[in-house]
């Protein structure tokens, strides 16, 4: 089977862009931990196809803004993450909770603005959905439900998972010489492990990529229906998770015992959130990894990754070093992955071969054909 991927699909600034409008723009997409900024005045701020974003918690209220000033276009928060007022470094407008502006020194004297256009001052908000502990946001004025995008059973799935999360986490963010659909047709590729991570992703994990006859025939086929409501029922079964596949031999350390274990299966979880999320337990629920895919360009994507163990009993002392030795394990996972998604962009040109598929990859096969005919027809999300 041929994919329906041309290499203009992951080369193409004209695309890149249309996938900035009618994906990224229009589609729910994580945007932190909620345990980030438990604090009044905290705040985690990103930027989201194009636009910065700031989640700031008011007094336990989270809101999302476009985190530029309306005085001379100025970031308000400059850090990822922190805790403090919204209050532009710039001149010191100061934001309440509905985005009003709350404060503007020396507003009578030097500004001068009349009180119908001061009142009409708001920064733009955003809407945002708190799953668990996982923060969601959607850039579109009118977005679309969130049970559209995510089926019933997945939200829960990741509602019941993150809460176990603890407050403790550790962040790292890698810039990567691929284009971020790379990421996720490798994601969904349970053939790949054997062979770009022999020692080590698959020496804890037998991943066993599967046939599913009924999806591979439906696959080949042509969208049958293009309309709106059609495009999202289509969109939700492209995220999925939890249990993936048992761990024969778990290796124990001392630390599973200080920690709230999510379930009770020696268990690979996995979560797939379409576009750009894929969390994944690969010790039975004791720690967590979080890898959020962030377009830049065509061929460069920001790969932010979480690391943090299940929630602790008690504090211990050691918990930084466990962190540190669960990052180190993830580095070299991800690196691998890393690698062989940069070879393949690097391989790929305007007349470069179309990839033949097998009958394993039905899954890639239905999100092309929803990506492509998203991207090459008026439909839209």
């Amino acid at each position: 089977m041929r994919s329906r991927m041309h290499p203009r699909y992951y080369l193409d600034d004209a695309i890149f862009e249309r996938e900035q409008r009618k994906i990224f723009r229009k589609l729910w997409v994580f945007a932190g931990l909620k345990t980030l900024l438990m604090r009044h005045h905290g705040f985690i701020t990103r930027k989201i196809a194009g636009v910065p974003v700031v989640i700031q918690n008011f007094n336990g209220r989270l809101k999302a803004f476009e985190n530029v000033c309306l005085h001379r276009s100025a970031l308000i928060q400059t850090e990822p993450v922190g805790c403090r007022p919204l209050v532009c470094g710039y001149h010191a407008w100061r934001y309440g909770e509905e985005g009003e502006v709350a404060h503007m020194p020396d507003a009578d004297t030097i500004y001068r603005l009349e009180p119908e256009e001061k009142c009409g001052l708001r920064l733009r908000q955003f809407a945002l959905r708190e799953v668990g502990n996982l923060l969601f946001v959607n850039l579109d004025a009118q977005p679309l439900p969130f049970e559209e995008q995510f089926s019933p059973e997945f939200i829960a799935s990741l509602e019941s998972s993150s809460l176990a999360y603890d407050t403790e986490v550790m962040v790292t963010t890698w810039r990567g010489q691929y284009n971020w659909k790379l990421a996720y047709e490798n994601l969904r590729d349970g053939n790949h492990p054997r062979f770009v991570h022999p020692k080590t992703l698959a020496k804890i994990v037998d991943f066993r990529p599967t046939v599913d006859v009924a999806q591979g025939t439906e696959s080949t086929q042509a969208l049958p229906d293009t309309s709106t409501d059609a495009v999202r029922r289509e969109l939700r079964r492209f995220s999925y998770g939890g249990y993936d596949t048992a761990i024969d031999r778990m290796q124990r350390f001392g630390w599973h015992d200080l920690v709230e274990r999510w379930g009770d299966e020696d268990a690979y979880f996995n979560w797939l959130a379409y576009p750009n999320l894929h969390i994944a337990s690969p010790n039975g629920g004791h720690s967590f990894t979080i890898e959020h895919h962030m377009p830049v360009s065509p061929g460069v994507t920001d790969m932010e990754v979480y690391r943090f163990t299940a929630r602790k009993k008690q504090p211990f002392a050691f918990s930084n070093a466990v962190l540190l030795a669960e990052m180190h394990g993830s580095k070299v996972v991800t690196g691998e992955d890393v690698a062989i998604m940069a070879q393949v962009q690097a391989g790929l040109h305007a007349e470069a071969p179309v990839p033949t598929q097998g009958a394993y990859e039905s899954m890639n096969r239905l999100v092309e054909r929803w990506y492509c005919t998203l991207m090459d027809t008026t439909s839209s999300v």
